[in-house]
């Protein structure tokens, strides 16, 4: 954090709003008072169509799983108990990554740093506040600005293209979920993908696929480099996620070198502040308090879009 004077000259900079602002406060909060029956979607090329490729490559895992080594398999509790095992871990990366992606982050709600809100604030005498001069909020602590979700994130992490949205306050346990099931499912195919080279060799390649060697040994092969990359990429991600956790750090604190002002729940007390509760098999579950919402789409300049 910022020492005091730093921050005093941050407001004087950025002084509140007033009535001859351009921004529509009124607008803003009436926009706000609905936002739990809302779903979360941020509209960002890039990051939706790095959300998709992530469903197409988990579908074509599951493919070439199911239909060029499970299904032609002879041995049938082999091909059932891993078939199920792989898609129960695949149905969760996929229900964590939508939970990560719709579920908001903890925005701070646009526009509120007006003379009337900080009125009612009834702040002491010499009590400094931030005000983010580019979403025009009163900035908590440990908040930081997104540019591409355009708001205010309380505890954001980092935002991530491959499940367009911000990892943040309310969602992080949504994404460690997302990068262990993935981990675990990558594993899973790499390990299937030896045993089938194996038994492809050894039956000189033609009972081991319904396809034929060449098209066996590309989908093959594609899937070892899908699985090894994934299982990288998300193994330090959770790493890295769990390693924030356990010290009540985020990734952004930790490279700006932020001096922490809180009060740190360190270890256990910071994994049950993420993932809510006493250590259980809930916390493996990415439904726990998934209800149905409503879509409305609000027009505006430049097309309609999910409210945010």
């Amino acid at each position: 954090m910022q020492p005091s004077g730093h921050r005093l000259r941050d407001v004087e900079h950025h002084p509140l709003l007033t009535e001859n602002d351009s921004y529509d406060s009124s607008s803003s909060s009436s926009s706000e008072t609905d936002t739990a029956d809302r779903v979360w979607f941020i509209r960002d090329g890039c990051g939706m169509i790095c959300a998709v490729m992530t469903w197409l490559l988990v579908v074509y895992a599951d493919f070439v799983v199911t239909f060029v080594m499970l299904l032609p398999s002879k041995d049938f509790w082999y091909s059932v108990v891993n078939g199920v095992l792989f898609n129960c871990l695949a149905v969760l990366a996929l229900s964590s990554h939508l939970r990560t992606m719709l579920t908001d982050p903890g925005a701070v709600p646009k526009g509120n740093a007006t003379k009337e809100f900080m009125e009612s604030l009834q702040l002491k005498p010499g009590e400094v506040i931030y005000k983010c001069p580019k979403c025009c909020c009163i900035k908590p602590e440990r908040a930081h600005h997104c540019s591409i979700c355009k708001r205010c994130i309380r505890k954001m992490d980092h935002h991530c293209p491959w499940v367009n949205n911000c990892v943040g306050e309310k969602n992080q346990r949504f994404f460690v979920l997302f990068t262990m099931y993935i981990a675990l499912s990558s594993v899973h195919a790499l390990i299937l993908c030896g045993f089938q080279f194996i038994s492809c060799v050894r039956g000189q390649w033609t009972e081991c696929s319904d396809f034929s060697p060449p098209m066996t040994v590309i989908l093959l092969i594609f899937l070892c480099l899908e699985g090894l990359l994934f299982f990288t990429f998300t193994a330090v991600m959770f790493g890295t996620q769990i390693h924030s956790i356990c010290n009540d750090e985020t990734e952004i604190e930790r490279l700006k070198s932020e001096k922490p002002t809180w009060e740190r729940r360190l270890r256990w007390e910071g994994m049950k502040s993420v993932f809510g509760g006493p250590p259980s098999l809930l916390w493996m579950n990415p439904f726990v308090g998934f209800r149905f919402r409503r879509l409305p789409a609000r027009a505006r300049k430049g097309g309609p879009e999910f409210s945010v």
